[in-house]
C-alpha cells in the first residue's frame, strides 16, 4: 500500500471521529394535548368570591376533625367547627361530588382539613371508557379530547372540572397543608380544569400524581392563591393556552419537569417589541424548588415573573421554542423583576441511570427527595432560554451556580416541525438581561456564578450588563440604558460550532431508555469524555499529523516553517486545555487561537517560498492565518459586528479543504529540477 493511501485512510478515521461527535440527537419528549386555540382574551382575572361558600366538602370523623383544628386560631377553629356540622348534614365527602353539583357561575366550593384521596376516582375505567380511541403521546398516555375527557372525566384526572365557569375551590384550614388532595400515582392530574374561565383555587395541597397536580387548559381568567402542588412525574402547576392568569404565594418542589410550568401562555404580543400593553400570565410571590427546574414554558409567551424564588433545582428558570404542538411558538416576551434565582445545583440524573427512575412512581422514593428529570437540563444554571424573543430579565440576583448565571442558545424551527428556511433562524433575538446582581446576594454577600453567561453566539438584539463577571463568549454585546440600544450588537444566523455539538449530543437523553449522553458533562462526562474536548483533541491529531508530514516532506529545513510549526503545536495544546469546562470562561481559547493563526500565516509564507508552483496553496493557508487572527479577535476583543456567521464557521470549513490539499500536495511526486542548458552551459 503506498504512503498516501495509508495516510488518507488515516486521515478519514479520523475525521470519522470527528462526524460521530456530531451526530444529531432524538428529539426530546415533552407535554402533549390535544389541538386547542387560545382565548380570544375577553375575559379578566377572577377576584376571590367573599361571604359564605355554597358548597362544602368534608370527612365524617368528627373526633379526627377536631384533633385536625385543634392548634388553629380560636376564630378559625370556632368557623371550621361551624361548617363542619352544616358539612355533615348537607355536605360531601369527596371534592368531584361537590363539583358534579355546581349548577351555575360564580359559585364556591369550601374543603374543611383533611385527606382527599377521591376514591369513587381512582379505579382504573370500565366498558366503553376503558376502549377510548385516541392517539398515544410518546410518554404513553392518551391525548383525549375535550368531548372524550367529559365522557370518561376519571380515565386522566382524579377530579375534573370541565366547562364550569367562575368557579373558587378553596380550603378552610390554617394552612396549605390542612387540605390535601392525593391521587396516590394513580391519575394523570390530580385537579383538572378544561374550558373553565374565572376559576379561582386557594389554600390546599395537590400531591402524587404521574404527570402534574393542578392543571388549568383553555380558560380565560384564572387565579392560583396559596397553594402547594409535589411529587409529580412531570409539573407541580401546568396552565396551557390560557389567559387572565395569576399565580400567587404558591410552592411546588419534588417535580421531574417544572414547578411552575404556564406553557403556551397566550400570545398576546407577537409582533411587538419591549412596551407591551399588558401580560397574559403573572407569577409573584412563589416559592419553587428541589424539582429539575423551578420555572419553565413552552410558548411562555407574555409571562410576567416577579418576586419570586427560585433555587436549588437543576435549573432557575427555563423558556424554549424546542418542542412541537405548542400554540404560540417561538416564545417571546416574557418580563423576570425581582427574582431570587440561586444555587440551583441539584443533580438528580444518577436516580436515571442506577435505576431508581425505571421503578414504578409509588416506589421511586419522591417523598424522600428523589427526582427523575424528564427532558434534558444544564444542571447549575440560573435562567436558561433555548430559543426565545424579546425576553426582558432586569433586576434580578443570580447566584450561587456551578455552571452559569444566564444561558442562552438558539432553537431552529425545524426541532418545533416547521420546515420553512425562512423561519429556522427565527430565535434567539432580542433578549435583554440589564440590571441584574450577579454573583452576589441581596445582603450584598459575593455568591459567585462559576460563569455569569453562556451564549452560543447566535441571534441579533440580544445584549447584555457591561458589569458581568466571566462569560462565553469572553465578550458581549453591552445593553444600552434604554430597551432596544445596544452596544456592539450582532446578527448571527448559528451559533459557534462546538457549542452547537455539545447541545447536539447533550440533547440525546431519555429517562425511560436510561440513556445518559457520554459527551456530555451534563450527565457527568469530564476530561477526555467531554465532547468538546474529543473535538479538539480529534483536530489536533488531525493537524499534527498533516502538518508534520507536510513539514518533513516539503518545508524541512525553513526556519519559518519550523517557528510556525511550534506555535501551531502550541497553539492546539492549549487550544485541547481550554476545551476543558474550567477554563473556558478564560482568554485561553482566544491565546490558543492567536497562535494557530500566527502557525497558519507563518506556513504559508514558508509555502510561498518553498513551493513557488503553488501560490493557491499558499495563499489559502495565509487566508486560513488570518481567519484564525479575526476567530481570536472576535472571541477575546469585540464580536464582530452584523456578520451571517462567526469566523469559527468560515475557519472550519476552509480548514477542512486546506487539510484535502495539504494531502495532495504531500502525496505528490517532486518534479526533478529541469536540466542545464547545454548551450548556455557552453557560453
Amino acid at each position: 500500500m503506498s504512503w498516501t493511501r495509508r495516510f488518507v485512510l488515516a486521515l478519514s478515521a479520523v475525521l470519522t471521529v470527528l462526524a460521530t461527535a456530531l451526530s444529531t440527537a432524538p428529539a426530546a419528549q415533552a407535554h402533549e394535548e390535544r389541538p386547542v386555540t387560545l382565548p380570544d382574551g375577553s375575559g379578566s382575572v377572577p377576584a376571590a368570591h367573599t361571604g359564605e361558600p355554597d358548597l362544602l366538602v368534608c370527612k365524617t370523623g368528627r373526633a379526627a376533625f377536631e384533633r385536625r383544628v385543634a392548634g388553629f386560631p380560636a376564630a378559625l377553629k370556632a368557623r371550621n367547627l361551624a361548617l363542619f356540622d352544616r358539612c355533615v348534614r348537607q355536605g360531601y365527602r369527596h371534592l368531584q361530588q361537590a363539583v358534579d353539583a355546581v349548577d351555575r357561575p360564580g359559585m364556591t366550593i369550601a374543603m374543611l382539613p383533611g385527606l382527599y384521596e377521591e376514591e369513587p376516582s381512582l379505579p382504573a375505567p370500565t366498558g366503553a371508557c376503558a376502549a377510548l380511541k385516541a392517539p398515544r403521546s410518546a410518554l404513553g398516555y392518551q391525548i383525549l379530547s375535550y368531548a372524550q375527557q367529559r365522557q370518561c372525566p376519571h380515565n386522566q384526572n382524579l377530579v375534573a372540572i370541565l366547562g364550569k365557569k367562575d368557579l373558587q375551590i378553596e380550603g378552610t384550614g390554617a394552612s396549605r397543608l390542612d387540605v390535601v388532595v392525593d391521587a396516590r400515582y394513580a391519575k394523570l392530574n390530580a385537579l383538572r380544569a378544561d374550558s373553565s374561565d374565572g376559576v379561582y383555587f386557594r389554600n390546599f395541597t395537590a400531591q402524587r400524581t404521574t404527570f402534574n397536580s393542578l392543571y388549568v387548559l383553555a380558560s380565560d381568567g384564572f387565579v392560583i392563591d396559596d397553594v402547594l402542588t409535589r411529587w409529580n412525574d412531570e409539573y407541580g402547576f401546568l396552565t396551557f393556552a390560557s389567559d387572565h392568569g395569576l399565580y400567587k404565594n404558591c410552592e411546588s418542589y419534588g417535580n421531574g419537569d417544572s414547578g411552575i410550568y404556564p406553557g403556551s401562555a397566550s400570545d398576546i404580543n407577537d409582533g411587538r417589541g419591549y412596551d407591551v400593553p399588558r401580560h397574559s400570565i403573572e407569577i409573584t410571590g412563589c416559592h419553587s424548588h428541589h424539582n429539575m427546574v423551578g420555572y419553565s414554558g413552552t410558548a411562555g409567551d407574555s409571562v410576567y415573573v416577579h418576586d419570586n424564588e427560585f433555587d436549588h433545582n437543576m435549573g432557575g428558570a427555563s423558556m424554549d421554542s424546542a418542542f412541537p404542538g405548542h400554540p404560540g411558538l417561538p416564545q417571546n416576551h416574557a418580563r423576570f423583576e425581582r427574582n431570587l434565582i440561586h444555587d440551583n445545583n441539584e443533580d438528580y440524573y444518577p436516580y436515571v441511570a442506577d435505576g431508581t427512575c425505571a421503578r414504578p412512581p409509588v416506589d421511586r422514593g419522591y417523598e424522600q427527595g428523589v427526582v427523575c428529570p424528564q427532558i434534558s437540563m444544564p444542571p447549575g444554571t440560573g435562567i436558561i432560554t433555548a430559543g426565545g424573543n424579546w425576553n426582558l430579565y432586569e433586576n434580578n440576583w443570580i447566584y450561587g451556580h456551578r455552571r452559569a448565571g444566564v444561558f442562552l442558545s438558539a432553537v431552529p424551527a425545524f426541532i418545533r416541525g416547521e420546515s420553512a428556511w425562512g423561519k429556522q433562524a427565527d430565535t434567539s433575538h432580542h433578549n435583554r438581561y440589564a440590571g441584574n446582581h450577579l454573583g452576589v446576594d441581596r445582603a450584598g454577600h459575593a455568591r459567585p456564578n462559576r460563569t455569569d453567561v453562556w451564549w452560543d453566539g447566535q441571534g441579533s438584539g440580544n445584549c447584555w450588563q457591561s458589569d458581568t463577571g466571566t462569560t462565553t463568549p469572553y465578550t458581549l454585546p453591552v445593553c444600552g440604558p434604554r430597551r432596544g440600544d445596544v452596544t456592539g450588537g450582532t446578527g448571527r444566523l448559528v451559533g459557534e460550532p462546538v457549542k452547537l455539538a455539545q447541545l447536539l449530543v447533550c440533547a440525546d437523553y431519555d429517562v425511560r431508555a436510561r440513556r445518559l449522553p457520554a459527551g456530555c458533562d451534563w450527565y457527568g462526562a469530564h476530561g477526555i469524555r467531554r465532547v468538546e474536548t474529543q473535538l479538539a483533541l480529534g483536530v489536533a491529531a488531525v493537524l499534527t499529523l498533516v502538518g508534520t508530514v507536510l513539514w518533513r516532506r516539503r518545508l524541512r529545513g525553513s526556519r519559518l516553517a519550523g517557528t510556525a510549526a511550534l506555535l501551531g503545536l502550541l497553539g492546539l495544546a492549549l487550544d485541547v486545555a481550554a476545551s476543558t469546562r474550567s477554563l473556558t470562561p478564560t482568554p485561553l481559547p482566544a491565546l490558543a487561537l492567536l497562535l494557530t493563526g500566527l502557525a497558519w500565516t507563518g506556513l504559508g509564507l514558508a509555502l510561498r517560498t518553498r513551493l513557488p508552483r503553488r501560490p493557491a496553496f499558499a495563499w489559502t493557508t495565509i487566508a486560513l492565518g488570518a481567519l484564525t487572527l479575526l476567530d481570536a479577535f472576535d472571541k477575546a476583543v469585540l464580536m464582530i459586528p452584523w456578520i451571517p456567521v462567526g469566523p469559527a464557521w468560515v475557519r472550519g470549513l476552509l480548514g477542512v479543504v486546506w487539510v484535502l490539499w495539504a494531502v495532495v500536495v504531500t502525496g505528490a511526486r517532486r518534479r526533478p529540477a529541469p536540466s542545464p542548458d547545454p548551450a548556455g552551459s557552453a557560453a
